[in-house]
């Protein structure tokens, strides 16, 4: 009965029975729970307002997956995960979380063009250091023109970029295309990054239909 409720509550790109039955495939029962619990707070977040969903949907991924780099998770120097395998092993790195916050806030309805998954050079050690390394943020622009919102897994909280001075863009993407530094245009078509075209695939493997 449980999972035809949830099945009901699918809508958008996610096939959700077909979720449920690759996560206990290839995760086990606790990624089924996983699944499930995603699914209800979606359907929960579904009607509020844009700025209330980027913060449900940051503090769920922030507290539910663990922090760990992709050869401890997948035994790969990089790979980015789909939603469905974040999920399933509870936990990712940097990629990982912007990925499962993209596709949930997508699936809420929020508009492409707010959402870009922003590479960063980012500060370590404090203001004054002189160490960076490459980081993942999530992006929210509110319309073309606005400061974004960083959905950070570092940080429990959503600021604007404008008050995380430890961070430097080097390049945005969505479906829209590649954005360079904080430019408002693309410039170059998505379909470049491998990667994102690898991750498309599988998830439609998944049951997603974007």
């Amino acid at each position: 009965m449980a999972s035809m409720l949830l099945a009901g509550l699918a809508s958008g790109g996610f096939e959700i029975e077909h979720m449920r039955q690759l996560a206990q495939q290839r995760f086990g029962a606790a990624a089924v729970e996983a699944v499930d619990a995603w699914r209800a707070a979606l359907a929960g977040w579904r009607d509020m307002p844009e700025e209330e969903q980027l913060r449900r949907v940051n503090e769920f991924f922030n507290r539910r997956i663990r922090f760990a780099d992709d050869p401890v998770v997948w035994g790969q120097p990089d790979y980015w995960a789909t939603p469905l395998e974040t999920l399933g092993r509870g936990a990712g790195d940097c990629e990982d979380f912007v990925f499962a916050k993209y596709f949930s806030l997508r699936e809420l309805g929020v508009p492409e063009n707010r959402l870009r998954m922003t590479y960063v050079r980012a500060q370590i050690g404090g203001p004054g250091s002189s160490v960076s390394q490459a980081h993942m943020v999530l992006s929210y622009y509110a319309s073309p023109e606005a400061v974004p919102l960083v959905l950070d897994n570092l940080i429990a909280t959503i600021r604007p970029a404008s008050a995380r001075p430890d961070l430097a863009p080097v390049f945005s993407f969505n479906t829209q295309g590649v954005f360079v530094g904080g430019a408002n245009q693309a410039s170059t078509p998505v379909d470049r990054l491998s990667r994102w075209r690898e991750l498309l695939l599988r998830m439609r493997t998944e049951g997603y239909v974007p």
